[in-house]
């Protein structure tokens, strides 16, 4: 079939998969996490496969899981993002590069260099991905003894983007002369430094870069908390959503589509990726049978691991066959929370088989099947509104990728579903994203 509307990708690398157990899988990559050749591998695969861009998420402190977890997750050794993803872009043409960059552990003149950077290095191809942290061990590795409160978080980061984003417009767009004869390089007339005193920053002067040539790269943010709804809605072009249901989905599509409205901005302004672990195979059979081997090698440590960690509380304690108890308050993702809170009760799952959920894949939606029954379900989501594209994550690498590639693809594109080239050279441009403006130029 034709289709009017199109799927955009984004490939979700933790740095590699999010699967707690995609290093041991027999044809995955043990050190997938910290191999740059591999990862060079995957950034090209990624964009022979056409997707607009590779996520690499991050976190400033290991994981805050029981040792018996910990000591099972290949997240406790991962390169940086920002310093990896400028040798990446050295080696990919068209794949936007996207990393995260905690509001809450960095100034705001640091994030506006580094990611400024970054879209020049790349020819435009830098996003950001705004977070506010969420693990409370971060904190104590600078130097606070605990985590920021919630609101706090996104008050910070809510003023932390402005800042960047009036240093990237600290220069317009033609204020570099470089005029050899006359012996002048830049028009000061063309300086802005932003002069900004805030409730948490001061920044008085300009930024010493050029304006990125997407004008700012990319703003990609992930809150689905009231806060972060509002958050998204305002600033925020690729939003990475969080539903395992396409009812839910389509709701939380409408919400920040209408908020984004209501902001003055168009739908289109804001793109939706629900996070999806996608496997696929020749047969149905096939394809169940990788999830439930990846499944079947999770420790049950890791699955009490991984469901502390999102209920910000240590679920050790808890009887493992019975339900789950009330869960004090934290400053953990507000939203992430309820939704495991909200399953638990909904389905009269015990500790333990709440634990199971989420020891695998973090407890995401998950397409796995053929091609073809893949597509469909990625038909249906975009037709109906419950995505504009998908954040994609791959069940063990480099097949799973491989297998998205060769196999999901074509029949994408066969359908129309899906682009066959690139349209621009920049990340927006490919997104159909619209370039800021200099909000010092009228």
């Amino acid at each position: 079939m034709s289709a009017d509307k199109q799927l955009k990708m984004g490939a979700f690398m933790r740095p590699a998969s999010i699967h707690t157990c995609s290093w041991r899988h027999p044809a995955g990559l043990a050190d997938a996490n910290f191999n740059f050749k591999a990862m060079v591998g995957f950034a090209q695969t990624l964009e022979r496969g056409l997707f607009d861009a590779m996520f690499m998420a991050d976190h400033v402190s290991l994981l805050n899981m029981p040792p018996e977890a910990l000591k099972r997750s290949a997240t406790v050794t991962s390169f940086e993002p920002a310093t990896i993803l400028p040798a990446l872009a050295m080696v990919t043409e068209h794949l936007g590069l996207i990393a995260t960059a905690s509001t809450t552990y960095n100034e705001p003149y640091n994030i506006a260099r580094k990611f400024a950077t970054l879209d020049h290095i790349s020819g435009g191809r830098a996003g950001w991905n705004i977070v506010t942290s969420t693990n409370p061990m971060e904190a104590l590795n600078f130097g606070l003894k605990e985590m920021m409160e919630h609101d706090k978080r996104y008050r910070r980061g809510r003023e932390c983007y402005d800042v960047v984003t009036k240093l990237w417009d600290s220069w317009e767009d033609d204020a570099f002369l470089r005029d050899q004869e006359s012996g002048i390089y830049a028009d000061l007339d063309k300086l802005h430094p932003p002069h900004h005193e805030g409730e948490f920053y001061s920044v008085d002067g300009a930024l010493n870069i050029a304006r990125p040539i997407q004008g700012y790269p990319l703003i990609v943010q992930a809150g689905a908390s009231e806060i972060g709804r509002q958050f998204a809605s305002e600033v925020a072009e690729m939003v990475f959503a969080a539903a395992s249901d396409i009812k839910d989905a389509q709701s939380y599509y409408a919400d920040v589509k209408s908020r984004a409205v209501a902001y003055g901005r168009s739908r289109d302004d804001l793109k939706v990726f629900p996070g999806n672990f996608v496997v696929v195979a020749d047969t149905m059979s096939e394809a169940k049978a990788i999830k439930r081997e990846l499944d079947e090698m999770v420790n049950p440590a890791s699955g009490m691991g991984t469901l502390s960690v999102q209920l910000g509380c240590d679920a050790s304690e808890f009887d493992l066959d019975g339900p789950l108890p009330e869960i004090p308050p934290s400053n953990a993702s507000h939203t992430s929370r309820q939704k495991l809170v909200d399953k638990a009760r909904e389905e009269n799952l015990t500790v333990r088989q709440l634990a199971q959920f989420v020891g695998g894949a973090f407890g995401a939606l998950e397409m796995v099947g053929t091609a073809e029954t893949i597509a469909d379900e990625m038909e249906e989501w975009l037709m109906t509104e419950a995505c504009d594209g998908f954040n994609v994550m791959f069940p063990y690498l480099p097949g799973g990728l491989d297998n998205f590639v060769n196999k999901l693809v074509p029949e994408l594109q066969r359908r129309g579903l899906y682009r066959t080239e690139y349209e621009g050279k920049t990340l927006r441009e490919n997104l159909g994203l619209k370039r800021p403006k200099n909000q010092y130029v009228s």
